[in-house]
């Protein structure tokens, strides 16, 4: 195993400087030898973070991905770009053998889709997406109920990324800088032009790996339906006025987006996108529900069959954490020092990263996780346009009945693991 690894780093943008930030450049066993973004001020940021955190001073480039691609330092290629760019440049990076990680969120088509598999099994790089909510406590509790077979038989799971997005991130520009009467956040032209599931992810990973997707089941079906588009242009409406570029447009992103998804198993999937209609506080509204018991975010609770009052739900979160909780997150809730962002989500998931890296394994989330929850974008789209049910490829060519083992480890997504030789912060004994 390597004590120390070489990456570079693309996108410094907000939420690449604060990965970084929080991070990567805390990381003693990580080296960041390059940088890359479009803009000098962001790369300027995230070479003082870096430096700050008694780091070599990196490579800095600007517009020449290719030259990241043909540094013979880099081991491991992070892309925390915006959405588009992501697949294109995920190929370039297995085709140069990087191991390659990329943040959160869907592929333009599917063509880009089975383009990002097609190299993947060609070089056999590993690609791993970094969806930190995989790594939650409360979706790791939920895995490890499952091994204990508290649900039973699992047959249904709900999840959604339900998150008023529109001053904080669709319109957050104009907000922070009226004068400058134009939104460049790229985001924004997606729900200008397009008119799909664009996020699901953050449920849609960690309930892949409760229902083994990929691994002894698969999607089989994919039905999504859209509202009507009103929220963006009345928020335009009140906070720039009637008479506003933005008051103007005809949005085509629904307000509220409904996927249901069929599993091989026989199991179904419900998943929400709920971003641009006011709402009090974000959810991902997880659930798990089986013959034996559930799960539920939104009353932050859990049934068990045998519980003295079978209508009336009353076990809380705490208790549940109490007897299930994950190996991993009762290792990190007895850490003094919380690291990384989103409650330490951020910090996780790139040590998972990381530590494929450093032994030269496959990924926890691999190429066929990743390529999968890329597609979703693609494929609701189809379906809110045709009014039809969609089939979902499978990007395993039939591999999914009989995989090779998962490898197993602290950050294993696949079954329990407890590893306490594997430091979560490795710079403390």
């Amino acid at each position: 195993m390597k004590e120390k690894i070489k990456i570079a780093y693309v996108g410094c943008g907000r939420r690449g400087y604060g990965v970084l930030k929080h991070c990567f450049s805390q990381m003693v066993d990580v080296d960041i030898v390059a940088i890359c973004d479009k803009f000098e001020a962001n790369l300027e940021k995230a070479k003082n973070k870096i430096i700050e955190n008694g780091k070599p001073v990196p490579a800095m480039i600007t517009t020449n991905y290719q030259e990241v691609l043909d540094n013979p330092e880099v081991e491991a290629i992070v892309l925390m770009t915006g959405w588009d760019e992501r697949p294109v440049m995920a190929k370039q990076a297995l085709l140069a053998g990087k191991y390659t990680a990329v943040e959160v969120g869907c592929a333009t088509t599917l063509e880009e889709c089975f383009d990002l598999i097609d190299t993947y099994e060609k070089t056999g790089v590993p690609l791993m997406m970094l969806e930190n909510c995989c790594y939650s406590r409360r979706e790791m509790m939920t895995l490890n109920m499952r091994e204990q077979g508290v649900f039973g038989e699992i047959v249904h799971c709900t999840g959604a990324y339900a998150h008023y997005l529109n001053e904080v991130e669709l319109f957050k520009e104009l907000h922070e800088n009226p004068e400058s009467k134009a939104v460049t956040h790229y985001r924004l032209a997606h729900y200008i032009n397009g008119n799909r599931e664009n996020y699901p992810t953050h449920a849609l990973g960690p309930i892949s790996k409760v229902l083994n997707l990929n691994r002894g089941n698969r999607m089989v079906s994919l039905v999504s339906i859209a509202s009507k588009a009103a929220g963006l242009k009345q928020y335009a409406k009140d906070h720039f006025g009637e008479d506003s570029e933005y008051a103007k447009i005809d949005y085509k992103q629904g307000d509220i987006i409904t996927t249901v998804i069929t599993c091989a198993n026989g199991e179904t999937i419900h998943l929400t996108l709920d971003t641009t209609l006011p709402r009090p506080y974000y959810s991902r509204n997880y659930g798990v529900r089986g013959t034996k018991g559930l799960y539920t975010e939104e009353r932050k609770v859990g049934f068990v069959e045998g519980m003295e009052e079978f209508k009336e739900v009353t076990s809380n979160e705490e208790e549940f954490y109490a007897k299930y909780d994950h190996p991993l997150h009762k290792e990190y809730e007895a850490m003094q020092e919380k690291r990384g962002g989103h409650g330490g989500l951020d910090w996780l998931v790139c040590r998972a990263f990381v530590e494929s890296v450093k032994r030269g394994t496959n990924t926890p989330i691999d190429a066929y996780d990743t390529v999968l929850w890329m597609a979703i974008g693609a494929l609701s789209e189809e379906s809110i346009k045709t009014g039809r049910a969609v089939e979902v490829p499978d990007f395993t060519r039939g591999k999914w009945e009989h995989r090779e083992p998962p490898v197993l480890g602290k950050y294993c997504l696949d079954q329990v693991c407890e590893d306490l030789d594997t430091k979560l912060y490795p710079d403390m004994a």
